[in-house]
């Protein structure tokens, strides 16, 4: 059996940080206000794609207020945060080329998806933990359902969007798409 460093409690360990990651302040999960990083800039202005990153994704998608924002773009990956509001919905969407990955942290919705945008024969009731897969080339949409906002992420492959979008609300994703 091999030796590992972090299998006990680091001594100065705070509430914020888990023992593991205590070393490596900025590689740290981040604490509950993670929208103001060391500098008092807010993480939604800043993709941190193509560097390392680590980022409690529970707790960034439950704190995310704006109906998209990207926080990681790599190369051949993106990661964004996303908040429907009640009765609020994605918009029926197709991605061609993309394979998609979405993971409820909050709420609760119903998914459709099909092989035309006439024909979304599968539905499914979503909820808090649910991940969606969504291969390339299938019409999609998830609709909140529940009486508090949906909080989510997403992760495209490739990236969908360019890196450091931030997108309000979903009027000005849908103008930024035009």
């Amino acid at each position: 059996m091999y030796n590992n460093p972090w299998m006990y409690p680091y001594p100065y360990q705070s509430n914020n940080y888990p023992a593991n990651f205590s070393n490596y302040h900025h590689y740290t999960r981040q604490p509950y206000h993670w929208n103001v990083n060391d500098n008092g800039a807010s993480y939604r202005e800043k993709d941190y794609g193509r560097k390392p990153f680590v980022i409690n994704i529970n707790e960034a998608a439950k704190q995310n207020n704006t109906y998209r924002t990207a926080i990681w773009t790599g190369n051949h990956l993106q990661v964004t945060l996303m908040s429907l509001n009640v009765g609020e919905d994605i918009g029926l969407e197709i991605h061609p080329n993309i394979d998609q990955f979405l993971r409820i942290e909050q709420g609760q919705g119903v998914v459709q998806m099909g092989k035309s945008k006439d024909h979304l024969n599968f539905v499914q009731n979503v909820y808090d933990d649910f991940a969606i897969m969504i291969p390339a080339g299938t019409w999609h949409n998830v609709t909140n359902t529940g009486n508090i906002p949906m909080k989510l992420y997403s992760i495209y492959a490739p990236p969908q969007h360019p890196a450091g979008t931030v997108h309000v609300t979903k009027a000005q994703a849908l103008a930024a798409e035009r």
